[in-house]
């Protein structure tokens, strides 16, 4: 059984590579000559001559440290800027709400005001704010409910003092949704896709 010969660790080329060591990129500019009659092994040949020319780049100008996991080699930041698939995302049209609270001053809600918890003085426990049994129901379902003499006159025909706070929640969440496709229309119209 022979021994391998060792191969040179010197690359000469008619023309240096260029790297990008952030990268761990090498590029070689000089043509490549095939022999026809062996094409895997001379394209062996210079992919391990591209690889030991980087090699040899990153360990003559990067700087080594010893750590406990080992020797480390510090890559410098890349000079090569990569192409994007895809454009550069344009940004989109502020919503009227972005605009108004944006005027206002009005910032996103933190998680802990997100929660829907209060304290039920009444009850001493936490209660749900909205939804099932939620404290904005409070007081729908009492014996005796206080009427406003002004809303009882101009009340339609058929409905009762005991439905208001539901149909006035209903009548919310309807408006809420006009105002939400209305701003859907505007954010299309300024170019935006709301």
């Amino acid at each position: 059984m022979e021994g391998k010969t060792k191969l040179v660790v010197a690359v000469d080329k008619p023309t240096p590579y260029t790297f990008d060591l952030g990268l761990l990129m090498a590029e070689d500019p000089n043509p490549i000559v095939l022999d026809h009659s062996s094409i895997e092994q001379s394209l062996a040949e210079v992919a391990r001559d591209g690889a030991q020319a980087l090699i040899n780049q990153l360990l003559s100008t990067c700087p080594l440290s010893s750590t406990k996991e080992g020797v480390l080699l510090s890559l410098p930041p890349p000079s090569t800027h990569l192409p994007r698939e895809k454009p550069v995302p344009q940004a989109k049209e502020p919503t009227k709400w972005e605009r108004f609270a944006a005027k206002k001053g009005i910032k996103p809600k933190t998680r802990e005001q997100r929660k829907n918890l209060a304290f039920d003085e009444q009850s001493g426990e936490w209660k749900r704010k909205w939804g099932y049994q939620g404290l904005n129901k409070k007081g729908q379902d009492d014996p005796i409910i206080e009427v406003d003499m002004n809303a009882e006159r101009e009340r339609k025909e058929g409905t009762s003092v005991r439905g208001d706070n539901r149909r006035q929640r209903k009548e919310n969440m309807r408006r809420n949704e006009r105002m939400m496709k209305k701003n859907a229309r505007q954010g299309q119209a300024n170019g935006g896709k709301r």
